[in-house]
């Protein structure tokens, strides 16, 4: 199978998950073998919601718009310009996949399959049912596929290399446990936005989608701020009201009430609205429902201090401060050339 091949494959998946970025999925009769998964899919997405009270209709119709968005011939020839894929003798590659957002695991999927390689795929049991039904699809529009992929649930074993996604903690297992095998090994990390006190209320509005989406779950997702001295957050507040209704979304109040609870009893001081907590806080990982912040002096100081910092952050959103920065509501939407903590994950693929 040449790599022409291989992108026309994923452009149809593409195509077909183009049907399903809405909560109500829309049959399109020219995709290829929709009669036999558009009904199924639909059958998935709903054992999804159903096994993970975090993945919503929403925020799952989200993730699929992402991917059919991405799938596309000129995105994907525009991403794989840089790259001379010319593999000619296939190794197994592991991957050992998150399950905190719908399809988390899916851009590893891609790399792998795209590079020529063969895929051997350990699931979290928090989003087990998507990605294996979109590897059915895969070869069925592409025969040459079979045999490329395969899950398992038992201990990984004939592979290699790996890509292992987890906590810090997890992290230093799976260095271990792979010591012996080329890696890339993601620990935890978490998304921050600088504001200056001069951002308009779009580009507020923006950023609460890069705060709420997926419940603030994601890598991508903004955990933190950091705010000039003094900074007033009442313009902050008034554009983050249009989240206002995920208070009435069960898990994620019960979060709240938690984690509000805990800080109430502590004595700990912060600001909330009803449904979202801010609280001044040096940490980058905030609980749901949860914002920390930080105050800076000057920001070449707090460029230095991101710099030193940057194995534990994932985007920095801001406007105008960053070389590396990420727009104002766009933590969610990468594009296939942007990579998780910054490891190319197809240049490290062409050269296992």
């Amino acid at each position: 199978m040449d790599l022409q091949q291989r992108i026309n494959a994923f452009i149809k998946l593409g195509e077909f998950l183009n049907q399903f970025q809405q909560i109500d999925s829309i049959k399109n009769d020219t995709v290829e073998a929709n009669d036999l998964f558009f009904d199924g899919f639909k059958h998935q997405l709903k054992l999804a919601e159903e096994s993970n009270g975090w993945f919503t209709k929403k925020n799952i119709a989200f993730s699929l718009r992402n991917w059919a968005d991405a799938l596309t011939k000129s995105n994907i020839n525009r991403w794989l310009s840089n790259y001379n894929i010319a593999v000619k003798t296939p190794n197994t590659v592991a991957i050992i996949m998150a399950g905190n957002i719908p399809l988390v695991g899916f851009h590893d999927f891609l790399c792998v399959l795209i590079s020529g390689h063969n895929v051997l795929v350990k699931q979290s049991s928090n989003d087990k049912h998507l990605l294996p039904f979109l590897a059915k699809y895969l070869e069925v529009v592409e025969p040459d596929f079979k045999g490329k992929i395969t899950f398992t649930e038992e201990k990984l074993e004939n592979f290699d290399a790996v890509i292992a996604t987890g906590s810090d903690n997890t992290a230093r297992y799976f260095e271990y446990y792979f010591k012996n095998k080329p890696s890339i090994i993601r620990k935890n990390r978490n998304s921050v936005a600088v504001l200056t006190g001069n951002e308009t209320k779009a580009q507020l509005e923006a950023l609460s989608d890069d705060i709420f989406r997926y419940y603030g779950l994601g890598c991508r997702n903004v955990s933190k701020l950091f705010v000039p001295k003094a900074y007033n957050f009442e313009a902050f507040f008034n554009a983050v009201y249009k989240w206002h209704e995920i208070i009435h979304e069960s898990k994620y109040a019960n979060n709240y009430d938690y984690n509000k609870a805990v800080y109430l009893m502590s004595e700990f001081n912060m600001l909330e609205n009803g449904f979202l907590m801010i609280k001044e806080d040096q940490s980058y990982a905030s609980p749901i429902a949860t914002l920390f912040y930080e105050y800076y002096d000057n920001s070449d100081e707090l460029q230095l201090k991101l710099e030193a910092e940057s194995d534990k952050i994932q985007c920095i959103v801001t406007d105008g401060i960053k070389d590396t920065e990420v727009e104002f509501g766009k933590t969610q939407h990468p594009k296939l050339w942007n990579y998780a903590d910054n490891v190319d994950t197809v240049d490290f693929l062409l050269k296992t």
